[in-house]
């Protein structure tokens, strides 16, 4: 007999007094959390710099001209932006930013999202980004206010309820 084990995600609280969040309130979101991707960029291109200066032994003037340099710093920077957004998305359904301005996201059923939707939710948005911020202004397009992130991770954006 072959069992399968399924793992249930947290189910949130306060279901019955969210809406979906519009596009005022999620720009917000992403201004703030703007900041915070600039200080863990920072924080990489630190380290990195540091690594290739003390550790490999390039001179100052030698770091960043070689095309290893430059996309082991590229993929460093998205890599840790990545972890960042999954991070807070998989364990309390929003950054920072998100708290700031009472945004959460979640499954269409209230849950905590999963591993695989956070990952597609972070496709989406550098492709939404990249699309001029279309994938974005779609929210005022949509019936149900989804972005293009939300739509691809079959998931929502919602606002809490003032405490």
């Amino acid at each position: 007999m072959v069992t399968s084990k399924v793992t249930r995600t947290r189910r949130f609280t306060q279901l019955d007094s969210v809406w979906p969040a519009g596009l005022s309130r999620r720009l917000g979101a992403m201004l703030y959390d703007g900041f915070l991707v600039t200080a863990i960029w920072i924080a990489v291109t630190v380290v990195h710099l540091a690594f290739f200066r003390f550790v490999l032994g390039q001179q100052a003037d030698e770091i960043g001209t070689t095309s290893f340099d430059i996309w082991s710093l590229r993929l460093m920077l998205v890599f840790f932006v990545t972890l960042f957004f999954v991070y807070s998305w998989r364990r309390g359904g929003m950054t920072l930013g998100m708290q700031a301005w009472r945004l959460r996201v979640q499954t269409n059923d209230g849950h905590a999202i999963t591993l695989k939707q956070s990952l597609i939710r972070c496709v989406t948005a550098w492709l939404s980004l990249a699309a001029f911020g279309i994938g974005y202004w779609w929210v005022l397009f949509d019936r149900e206010r989804r972005s293009w992130p939300d739509i691809a991770s079959n998931t929502q954006t919602v606002v809490l309820p003032k405490k």
